[in-house]
């Protein structure tokens, strides 16, 4: 997988937070200073942020309350057994093991995990042949190159920029694949609406990157164990206008004197949760101006493969960016034939209008295009709509064209020292990301220990 390709990635680039504070929900309890106090700590949103901050208070002995609309933790870690595969619809891989927070965790949770290597791919044109390497290693260098020395404007979305600067690759259907299935798998975000400016200027850990062969909710799993989250629990306003914060759920009024609001960009944009009186500090602005993006995931299972089982990915370079053209062969790590597709940008969203019916015709096309018109139907598929999905209304946040990637950053200063934020949108250097989110949780739980 292309996540954070191209960024340049040293240890250095780890906030800064002890790695003593990073290692804390898997390191030895004597080490870890016990908190007295008796403030109420309320978290609202039980995915990585959240269970991240309410772990770090339950190391100290202080209790919390974790809030969550879902009838599961995890929030977009969110894994589907029931094709006898697990099949994480949000979350599947460590991105950058090396230093990762993430890789320690999963140690301790169980979590079992697979180096896929992103040189075991397969890249096949419209007509079923495969790009020979000498022309398709050096397109890509090319293509890297590019990116790596690649400037834009704040106005230009990427495409406006990129297609100015380099109008012959406007229909070429290699390079088409490149900006899909590279960069806006990496982003999120489609690349009409992706800064060209700062596209590309967050952080990343070292490392081939690690898929989860188990679930990705086994993390989040073991984060929550001892924790009093309480499910099926949706938040509708959130009021810190007095000296305590009230909190309003379907349930009952919950008052606190720290609220650490965890929920996705995408729940923020669309308002699901009011606030009184309304956020102030540039996060208003931040939330209008910042976007989530579309990357949708579509599991499909045979009796029997028909594909080279020896490669980690499979390439196509469709007529229509982002349509499927691209393939993780879950073979290479579990006993099941499954092959994971992906579609990404604008047209990611339109697959959440269509029919399985529908899905799986146009999969099959890309897919009999390459291994011939005998390729049986799959026997189970399984799908994902996030951009519709109430509980995220996106994929993970993105940079986008007209405002600047310091956005991301708004979110990190708490509002009267009772409303804090973490979440991945809330993380510029690792926005996007599982461990920017759970970096963001250890951020803001220092943050209100410090106020204890």
């Amino acid at each position: 997988m292309k996540r954070r390709k191209f960024v340049h990635t040293t240890l250095s680039a780890i906030p800064t937070l002890a790695f003593g504070t990073l290692l804390s929900s898997c390191g030895d309890d004597d080490e870890i200073p016990t908190l007295m106090t008796d403030k109420t700590i309320v978290i609202i949103g039980a995915g990585m942020a959240g269970l991240a901050a309410a772990k770090y208070f339950k190391d100290r002995n202080v209790d919390v309350i974790v809030l969550e609309a879902q009838d599961k933790v995890g929030g977009r870690l969110k894994t589907d057994r029931t094709l006898g595969v697990p099949f994480d619809e949000g979350a599947s891989w460590i991105h950058g093991p090396n230093g990762n927070p993430i890789t320690s965790l999963a140690n301790n949770a169980g979590a079992t995990t697979f180096e896929t290597d992103d040189e075991e791919v397969e890249i096949f044109d419209i007509d079923g042949n495969a790009y020979p390497d000498n022309q398709f290693d050096p397109e890509e260098e090319q293509f890297e190159a590019i990116l790596e020395n690649f400037t834009g404007s704040v106005d230009q979305s990427f495409a406006e920029a990129f297609y100015t600067q380099y109008p012959q690759y406007q229909d070429n259907r290699l390079w088409t694949y490149f900006l899909s299935s590279y960069l806006e798998f990496d982003t999120g975000g489609d690349i009409s609406e992706l800064s060209s400016l700062d596209f590309y200027d967050d952080e990343a850990f070292g490392g081939d990157d690690l898929i989860i062969t188990n679930g990705f909710d086994t993390i989040a799993e073991f984060l929550a164990q001892d924790i009093d989250v309480r499910l099926n629990t949706p938040v509708s306003e959130v009021d810190y206008a007095d000296g305590k914060v009230r909190i309003v759920t379907d349930l009952e009024d919950i008052e606190a004197d720290f609220v650490l609001v965890t929920v996705p960009l995408g729940v923020l944009k669309e308002d699901v949760i009011t606030f009184t009186p309304p956020l102030s500090g540039g996060i208003e602005q931040a939330i209008d101006g910042l976007k989530m993006g579309a990357v949708n995931k579509f599991l499909c299972v045979w009796d029997a493969p028909f594909w080279d089982t020896d490669l980690h990915y499979i390439g196509f370079t469709s007529e229509q960016k982002g349509k499927f053209s691209y393939f993780i062969n879950l073979r290479t790590f579990s006993d099941t034939n499954a092959l994971m597709a992906f579609t990404f940008g604008d047209y990611s969203k339109q697959t959440e209008q269509m029919e399985d019916a529908e899905i799986i015709s146009d999969i099959m096309t890309n897919l009999r295009a390459i291994y011939g018109t005998e390729v049986p139907e799959p026997t189970g598929f399984l799908r994902t709509k996030w951009s519709s999905n109430p509980y995220s209304f996106g994929s993970y946040s993105f940079a986008t064209s007209g405002v600047r990637s310091s956005e991301f950053s708004k979110f990190e200063a708490p509002i009267d020292n009772k409303l804090f934020f973490a979440g991945e949108h809330t993380s510029r250097d690792y926005r996007g990301t599982v461990h920017g989110a759970y970096l963001t949780g250890i951020r803001a739980a220092e943050q209100i220990a410090d106020l204890l």
